[in-house]
C-alpha cells in the first residue's frame, strides 16, 4: 500500500544539512508529538536577495537607484516537513478563526486563496470606485518578521490552540524558530568549496554530520538569534506565523471598519483602509496605537494618505495610490514606473550576458575549427517577452486582462521594441 502524498510534503531540491527523507519516515516523524519534542533543529542557511528601487523626478528627470537587501533562510529537509505539517494544523485552525470573526476577505496573503496580486488589487480598487468620493489610507509595517515580539506570539499560537500554554511538540518548533540559528551560505559554501553556480555537482547534502561539527561548529558560523524578537523569512511556517501574529490587530481594525462605513485589507505588512474622507486622518491614528501594542511600527516613509472626489462624472485622486504592485488615479490602473524600469534593466542584464556567454564559446569553437553560432535566442524570447509562460510581461497581460487596463497594454508595448533594440546591439 503506497501513502497519497499529503500537501505538506514536498521534495525540496537544495543543498542542506541532512538528506532529503521519504514520504513515510516523514510521517512517522511529524505525527507523533514526542518525537517532534525532542527533535534537534539544524540551523536555518541563510542569504539575502538584493532589490532595486528605481525612482525618476518628474521634476528633474533624474534617475535614483536605491538598493535594498531581504533576507532569506532556508530550512533542512526534515525540519521543512515538520514546519510544513505544523503550519497544516495551524491553518485549519485559523481559517476558522477567520471565519468566525468574518475576517475571510480581509486577510489576503498566504492563505491559498487561488488569487493573485492582481485579484487584489483590482478588487480594492472597485470598492474604491464603488464608494465614489471617499479616501484611502496605505500603510507599510517596518521590518515585520524581524521585529516580531516572541511573547506575544507564543500567547497568539496558545489562543490558537485553545490552550493556555503551548504543548511540548509545538513549543519545540515554537523555540527553533524564535531562538533560530543561521549559518550564512557563503561562508558555509567558501569552507567546503562549494561552488555557488553548480553546488550540487555530486553532492547530495552540504556536509556529513561530523563536517558539521568539525567545521561548522568549530569554524563559530552558528549565528543564534538571542533577541526577544524576530523569526526567519522562508520557513513553510513563517508566513503562516505572521498572520496569526496580526489576528488581534486585524479583528479590532475590521470592527473599526464596520462601525464608520469603510473596507480594510492587509496583505502581510502591507495594509489598506478604503474609508470615507471625513474620517481619513483619523484612521492612520487608530491603526498607529493599535500597532504598538504589537511591538511593531508603521513605515512613516511609505505611508500614503490619498482622497478621491467625483469631479464631472469622473472618480480623480488628489494623488496616485500604490497598492500591491499597481497604480490607481480612480479611473485609469497603471503598473508602477519602478517595476517597469527594473524589468527594463533586468533584460539589458540578460541580454548582454547571453551575448557575452555566446562570444565566449565561440571563441572556444574558433580555436577548435568548429562553426560560429548565432546567439541562442530561444530562452531570451521566454524570460522578456510575451512569448514566455510565466515572466513580467505576461504577468502584466494578464493584470491588464483582468483589469481591462488599456494603460497597462500601452505601458508593456515599449518593453518589446526595448528588447529587440538589445537584440540587435
Amino acid at each position: 500500500m503506497t501513502l497519497k502524498t499529503p500537501a505538506w510534503y514536498r521534495r525540496r531540491g537544495y543543498l542542506h544539512f541532512d538528506l532529503p527523507i521519504s514520504l513515510k519516515k516523514a510521517t512517522n516523524l511529524v505525527t507523533n508529538p514526542s518525537l517532534v519534542e525532542k527533535h534537534a533543529f539544524f540551523p536555518f542557511i541563510s542569504y539575502s536577495v538584493e532589490s532595486k528601487k528605481i525612482r525618476k523626478d518628474k521634476a528633474t528627470g533624474k534617475v535614483t537607484v536605491k538598493s535594498k537587501e531581504r533576507p532569506i533562510a532556508y530550512s533542512s529537509h526534515v525540519d521543512s516537513h515538520i514546519y510544513a505539517y505544523y503550519a497544516e494544523i495551524l491553518s485549519n485552525k485559523y481559517e476558522r478563526i477567520l471565519k468566525y470573526f468574518d475576517l475571510v476577505d480581509n486577510v489576503l496573503a498566504f492563505r491559498g486563496l487561488g488569487k493573485s496580486n492582481i485579484d487584489f488589487a483590482f478588487e480594492a480598487f472597485e470598492q474604491i470606485k464603488n464608494m465614489g468620493s471617499c479616501s484611502a489610507v496605505a500603510l507599510d509595517l517596518s521590518k515585520f518578521f524581524d521585529t516580531v515580539d516572541h511573547s506575544l506570539l507564543k500567547m497568539n499560537w496558545a489562543n490558537l490552540l485553545g490552550e493556555d500554554k503551548l504543548p511540548a511538540d509545538h513549543f519545540n518548533v515554537f523555540k527553533s524558530l524564535t531562538r533560530h540559528s543561521k549559518v550564512d551560505k557563503l561562508k558555509l559554501y567558501e569552507q567546503f568549496d562549494i561552488s555557488t553556480n553548480n553546488p550540487k555537482n555530486g553532492r547530495r547534502r552540504v556536509c556529513s554530520i561530523k563536517g558539521f561539527r568539525d567545521v561548522v561548529r568549530k569554524n563559530n558560523l552558528i549565528v543564534v538569534n538571542e533577541d526577544a524578537k524576530g523569526i526567519p523569512q522562508g520557513s513553510p511556517i513563517s508566513a503562516l506565523l505572521s498572520n496569526i501574529y496580526m489576528l488581534d490587530f486585524d479583528v479590532e481594525m475590521k470592527r473599526y471598519m464596520d462601525i464608520h462605513g469603510g473596507r480594510y485589507y492587509r496583505y502581510c505588512d502591507d495594509m489598506l483602509f478604503i474609508v470615507p474622507t471625513q474620517i481619513r486622518d483619523k484612521v492612520a491614528g487608530h491603526a498607529q496605537r493599535e500597532i504598538r501594542k504589537l511591538n511593531l511600527s508603521i513605515n512613516s516613509d511609505k505611508t500614503e494618505l490619498r482622497t478621491f472626489s467625483l469631479k464631472g462624472g469622473l472618480l480623480r485622486s488628489d494623488k496616485t495610490l500604490q497598492y500591491l504592485g499597481f497604480v490607481f488615479d480612480g479611473e485609469s490602473i497603471y503598473i508602477r514606473s519602478s517595476s517597469l524600469a527594473r524589468q527594463s534593466e533586468k533584460m539589458k542584464r540578460g541580454v548582454r550576458l547571453a551575448k557575452n556567454t555566446m562570444r565566449k564559446y565561440n571563441e572556444i569553437r574558433k580555436e577548435k575549427g568548429l562553426p560560429e553560432r548565432e546567439l541562442y535566442k530561444r530562452k531570451l524570447y521566454s524570460r522578456y517577452t510575451h512569448l514566455g509562460g510565466r515572466n513580467f510581461i505576461t504577468y502584466g497581460l494578464r493584470a491588464a486582462k483582468k483589469m481591462n487596463s488599456k494603460t497597462i497594454k500601452k505601458q508593456l508595448k515599449p518593453l518589446w521594441r526595448r528588447f529587440n533594440e538589445e537584440l540587435d546591439k
